[in-house]
């Protein structure tokens, strides 16, 4: 359990969260995702990396326990992680293909944002329910998968989107049965891999650089929010009412 690295196929390394029950992510979770992007996408050998995650679902965010548990301290920690999290699979050498099912939410949403492509199941679902948890973010990376008024309204609703209405957005590339993610993942993954290396790295760094939001500076500016939300206790408020009847 964790996050682990395997080579399913020449030239494709396939991270991997098994973080049980849902995969929601402690702080030191999301430090190792990062870790993991970033070797994946160092490796010579590597063309193409898959983010895949195993159990009910692809990602459920932070670890909120961890965080009423531990205070201030994990607070600043899960944004420095989703941080380094979410910029190591933007960043990455090479094309990153994240394979979703089930529920992508908040930090997930981080994920499969910064990702090159989606490969998702029919029951996925994606989206942010930050507003629900005290919290705040990922609305950066929300805008590249949905319009900018769509994003607004999913945000501000904390409403799911499914990986149907996302293909109609052209945001996911495929969307198969839950049980065919992960080879329809791998089939395009193959394809990438296919390209000459270097020529590869280049691509993914020349588009990049034609981007035009600064995915990193933009999610930490929302970032400061959170914080602020923190430290002004709405955001302790709002996360004790969570779950609870009439909240």
């Amino acid at each position: 359990m964790g996050v682990s690295t395997s080579s399913p196929e020449k030239g494709i390394s396939l991270v991997t969260v098994d973080v049980p029950p849902v995969n929601a992510l402690p702080v030191s979770g999301w430090f190792a995702l990062a870790d993991a992007v970033r070797a994946a996408g160092r490796d010579p050998q590597v063309r193409c990396v898959v983010l895949a995650a195993e159990g009910r679902g692809f990602n459920a965010g932070v670890d909120i326990k961890e965080l009423q548990a531990q205070g201030p301290g994990a607070l600043v920690g899960a944004n420095r992680g989703c941080f380094e999290a979410f910029a190591a699979v933007y960043e990455c050498e090479v094309p990153v293909v994240a394979a979703v099912r089930g529920f992508c939410l908040g930090g997930g949403v981080g994920l499969v944002g910064n990702a090159d492509v989606i490969v998702a199941s029919e029951d996925a679902v994606f989206g942010l329910p930050e507003l629900d948890r005290g919290a705040l973010g990922a609305a950066t990376h929300l805008a590249r998968l949905v319009p900018q008024h769509l994003m607004r309204a999913l945000y501000f609703t904390s409403r799911t989107v499914t990986a149907a209405e996302l293909h109609a957005h052209g945001s996911v590339w495929r969307v198969v049965p839950r049980a065919e993610v992960d080879a329809a993942a791998l089939e395009l993954a193959r394809e990438i891999a296919a390209k000459d290396g270097e020529l590869l790295r280049l691509a993914k760094a020349a588009i990049n650089g034609i981007d035009p939001v600064d995915v990193r500076r933009s999610y930490r500016f929302e970032q400061g929010f959170t914080y602020e939300a923190s430290v002004s206790g709405v955001a302790d408020r709002v996360r004790d009412g969570f779950g609870k009847e009439g909240a």
